[in-house]
């Protein structure tokens, strides 16, 4: 499924006629104006899966955290939020292919670690289990019950699992800003069937910033490179994180 079918981001000429204008100058910081525009990142074209992929400091969260706000989605924990955010929301624009429904969400690496720090107990984590696996009787019933399956014991890999099953439901939009923290290689594969199975059979969209080899494979998915100037749509296989691990791994074939 697909609800947002394109965003734009203003160009350096709408950044900088924004600056011409602009009477505050006590700020040394316009974030996040000069961010995305640094690499000529203009728009984005959406599949049912997208991904965003770049190293530290190339704008992945905060294009997430701009398609968010602009969008009005929903999120748990605060983000950085500077004095011109809404000014730059202000200059993008977005097309829907479908009305983008209710309860669609913003999920970031601090709403899963808030989430496990407040699950206390085995009791929460217990009651958690049976609120996810009661919701799986009547929603996404076959990814969720595979889920619970996999569920044998209370670690904070358990946890964050819990946690996307539980926000994550049919039909929606999500922007996940790399969920695969948290998570070991395991479970981050189980989080791809998860993903894959929400985006294929229960209308789900998901715009995804990873460095993960994992999720970067996700069948179908649209990949963005933010560290090419100007950002380009690649292969898995070609990004610059990937051949890394094939090469080391090839590097210690015989070992295997």
């Amino acid at each position: 499924m697909i609800y947002l079918s394109h965003f734009t981001f203003p160009d350096r000429e709408r950044e900088y006629d924004f600056f011409l204008g602009e009477k505050r100058t006590c700020y040394d910081s316009f974030y996040p104006f000069q961010i995305l525009s640094r690499r000529n990142l203009k728009m984005l074209d959406f599949e049912p899966v997208t991904i965003l992929y770049g190293g530290n400091g190339s704008g992945k969260t905060t294009a997430l955290n701009v398609i968010g706000e602009t969008l009005g989605l929903e999120r748990d924990t605060l983000y950085n939020r500077s004095n011109f955010f809404e000014s730059y929301t202000g200059l993008c624009s977005y097309e829907t292919m479908q009305p983008i429904p209710k309860g669609s969400r913003i999920i970031t690496s601090d709403d899963v670690f808030d989430f496990m720090l407040n699950l206390r107990s085995l009791e929460d984590y217990e009651q958690l289990k049976k609120v996810v696996l009661a919701r799986s009787r009547t929603q996404s019933k076959y990814v969720r019950a595979n889920l619970m399956d996999n569920v044998r014991e209370h670690s904070n890999g358990e946890s964050a699992f819990l946690y996307f099953s539980e926000k994550i439901q049919e039909e929606g939009l999500y922007l996940l800003d790399e969920p695969e923290n948290s998570l070991s290689p395991v479970r981050q594969q189980e989080l791809v069937r998860f993903l894959e199975d929400s985006a294929r059979f229960f209308g789900c969209q998901f715009v995804i910033s990873t460095h993960s080899p994992f999720l970067l494979s996700m069948r179908g998915a649209k990949i963005y490179d933010l560290d090419e100037d100007p950002v380009d749509v690649k292969r898995w296989t070609q990004l610059e994180n990937v051949r890394a691990y094939y090469d080391f791994f090839k590097k210690h074939e015989g070992e295997f």
